[in-house]
């Protein structure tokens, strides 16, 4: 059976299935059948934050599993509502409630529900290349229900201190028809941009002024990704809503809708229609509590911070050596290296594969010149080291099988 190819299983759209045999990971190394060791620079899809098999919560896996896994709609774990405190406790949102859920896409979901449900407003605004999961009305964005605002010419606006009526991109908001606005603070459906500071926090300052709702997707941003606990706190605003996934639960699949006091009050008695089997299962709620204090306790933000700093630089000097990398956008362990990739000659397609030859696994695109890195926040300052050496190497290379480096090189240190 270890021998079949993976031909039965639908894979993910648009990804190409480079190693089939996996068969072990131990923080952020991955290891084939034949011993092979890779580092895994994207923490899976974006997840392990703390690293695959983190101790603390393999324990608290067969801890918990060993008490209760699962409850139903009328019973409950004080875990849960232990979970939730802590959470809650992050975003300073006391007197707030939680949801546990299973995937990044439900916890968005269910914000939008919340919003819609308290809006009187016909639209909710977002950005036009945000991604906010997999189904629902934060996936369809329905023109009747969503404002799609386009902000790429916006980038590079050196026009005064703050958006208004005088500029004509602001003028084709419709704020007198936004309830709400759901922000995704950098991911850009992977391709890792971050809007400018002035325009979001005009947005938000319009939006609350007609009495609107701020959600923040937090699923690929948070949890420490960006060098901060989440990523809106770059731009210094508070969200009323804020949907949580991926590293909450370091490769187990939990996620969280966060709601702030207002929000609560403003609810009421409003039942929101949505429920399933795992919803505020105690594993994980409790693997969710566990990652947070986890991270905590071992400053490991800090230590994201310094790590992504560190390779910013170190990719500066691999973009300066090679001339291949068109630019480099980043904050904390959140990086996307976009590859000046000649017209036909797929070369951002020639260094994923070479980087995974050499024992590298990191993000590819689909369709567009960019490779992402998104390492745990517990990945060896070696790894990254020997990594800038790989690409290096990789990018400066004509050949197709290039081997990886046999030493440090004093020229790309970390």
């Amino acid at each position: 059976m270890n021998d079949m190819p993976a031909t039965h299983v639908f894979w993910y759209p648009g990804h190409e299935l480079l190693v089939r045999d996996i068969v072990r990971a131990e923080n952020c190394y991955l290891y084939d059948r034949q011993g092979k060791r890779y580092v895994d620079l994207e923490s899976g899809v974006w997840c392990t934050t703390i690293g695959h098999g983190h101790p603390r919560i393999q324990r608290l896996i067969a801890e918990q599993s060993a008490r209760i896994c699962h409850t139903g709609f009328n019973y409950s774990h004080p875990l849960v509502e232990a979970a939730a405190l802590e959470v809650l406790s992050l975003l300073d949102f006391e007197g707030g409630k939680c949801v546990f859920l299973c995937s990044g896409s439900e916890a968005v979901e269910y914000g939008v529900r919340v919003a819609q449900s308290l809006v009187s407003r016909p639209l909710l605004l977002t950005l036009s290349d945000s991604y906010f999961g997999a189904y629902g009305s934060a996936h369809r964005k329905q023109k009747e229900e969503w404002f799609s605002f386009d902000w790429m010419p916006c980038a590079d606006c050196s026009d005064g201190d703050d958006c208004g009526a005088d500029c004509p991109r602001w003028s084709t908001i419709p704020f007198d028809q936004i309830g709400g606005f759901l922000f995704e603070p950098g991911s850009s459906s992977g391709l890792v941009r971050f809007p400018p500071v002035k325009l979001i926090r005009a947005i938000v300052r319009t939006v609350r002024e007609n009495q609107g709702l701020i959600l923040v997707n937090e699923v690929t941003t948070g949890i420490g990704r960006t060098g901060t606990w989440f990523g809106f706190q770059h731009y210094d605003l508070t969200p009323d809503i804020v949907a949580m996934g991926k590293g909450i639960g370091n490769g187990y699949p939990v996620s969280v809708a966060a709601f702030a006091r207002a929000v609560i009050d403003r609810l009421g008695d409003t039942v929101i229609r949505y429920a399933q089997s795992h919803q505020n299962d105690p594993l994980g709620a409790a693997i969710a509590r566990e990652v947070i204090w986890t991270i905590r306790e071992g400053d490991l933000i800090q230590r994201g911070r310094e790590l992504g700093a560190a390779l910013g630089v170190g990719l500066e000097r691999v973009r300066e050596r090679t001339g291949r990398i068109k630019q480099t956008r980043a904050r904390g362990l959140m990086v996307a290296l976009e590859l000046d990739d000649d017209a036909g000659t797929p070369i951002t397609t020639r260094v994923h594969r070479e980087l995974v030859h050499c024992g590298y696994v990191v993000g590819r695109r689909p369709g567009v010149p960019v490779l992402r890195l998104d390492p745990s926040l517990t990945v060896g300052k070696e790894d990254l080291d020997h990594f800038l050496q790989a690409l290096a190497a990789v990018l400066g290379g004509t050949g197709s099988d290039p081997k990886p480096p046999a030493s440090r090189s004093a020229e790309i240190p970390l």
